[in-house]
């Protein structure tokens, strides 16, 4: 298939990546209810497609968290997906050996969404939850995903959102920056919304949708969130991060202007996720025309009714609460 463009500019370093997907395999389903939402959206939003998708690839099984949704969902029995070819796969070698496991009809292999192992038009649905926002190269990942769907063809990804960890990012160079005196990038920058419409475009996506589900989560302590973050695979991956672990003055540092700037009157403290959920589709004839640039203001599931005109459920925020 394609590869990475050698240009681009390597923020991540996919070895930590990898290493915390792998550790966050040992515990996952203690800390996957974003991953638990992301696959509810899906489930419900492909159910209204009311077609048949069966070439299926998840970019990004964790647990095979997706296949075993839709699997148990009898409401898919009219409609199967994957009914010729189903295929997992993730970085982790943890992660697809559990996913295998849990799924025996997928096929299930390790592979890596930054340099995508299939030939052009092999799938008919491919889907991709809460990893492609630690890729190198993500307009290249988009482009070989968009060449290897079959003409009309979805791709859906979710993807954290640049409002994810905002207080987390203030709150720990503050901290830092008091204890040591300088600061290091402890959170990864996240696409923007608006980045990411333009990047499905660039790469040839017809239709493409941008979407997005900004969540607060209330925890006890700020410690929670860190073993949360742990839990989930989500800690710090940038190539430029420093060595030097936070120490116990900056994490109570941390902890006490969090509760001062972020805290509720019960003494808990709010966390922001946002979830950007995209939907792009492999150019096809019976397609409609897509709208002026710069006019889309429809939600995705809008979009993807306009596409497929079926009902579509209702976008809302949310929160949780753990």
């Amino acid at each position: 298939m394609g590869q990475a463009s050698p240009s681009h500019q390597k923020i991540f370093d996919r070895q930590a990546v990898r290493s915390r997907r792998e550790r966050a395999a040992l515990r996952f389903e203690s800390y996957d209810f974003l991953l638990a939402r992301v696959v509810e959206e899906w489930r419900e939003r492909l159910l209204d497609l009311k077609r048949d998708f069966p070439r299926v690839w998840d970019a990004s099984a964790h647990q095979g968290h997706l296949v075993q949704a839709l699997a148990s969902d009898p409401r898919f029995q009219k409609h199967p997906l994957g009914s010729e070819l189903l295929i997992q796969s993730d970085l982790s070698h943890r992660f697809a050996r559990k996913a295998r496991a849990m799924a025996e009809n997928a096929a299930t292999l390790v592979a890596d969404e930054e340099w995508v192992p299939f030939r052009e038009a092999s799938f008919d649905l491919i889907t991709s939850s809460l990893t492609l926002h630690h890729t190198n190269d993500l307009p290249g990942a988009l482009i070989q995903i968009r060449r290897t769907l079959r003409p009309d063809g979805l791709f859906l990804a979710a993807l954290f959102g640049g409002e994810t960890l905002a207080e987390l990012r203030t709150i720990l160079l503050q901290a830092e920056s008091e204890i040591y005196g300088g600061v290091s990038p402890r959170v990864s920058p996240f696409v923007e919304i608006r980045d990411l419409g333009a990047l499905l475009q660039r790469a040839g996506f017809a239709l493409p949708v941008v979407d997005t589900d900004t969540i607060s989560v209330d925890y006890a302590h700020a410690i929670n969130l860190f073993q949360d973050l742990r839990g989930m695979g989500q800690t710090n991956v940038l190539r430029e991060r420093t060595r030097r672990p936070l120490n116990r003055a900056v994490l109570e540092r941390a902890a006490s202007l969090y509760k001062k700037n972020h805290g509720r009157s019960d003494g808990r403290i709010t966390v922001t996720f946002e979830i950007l959920f995209a939907a792009g589709w492999a150019p096809h004839a019976s397609q409609q025309k897509p709208l002026t640039p710069g006019s889309g203001k429809v939600p995705l599931g809008e979009a993807l009714k306009k596409a497929n005109p079926l009902q579509q459920p209702q976008k809302s925020e949310g929160s949780g609460e753990t």
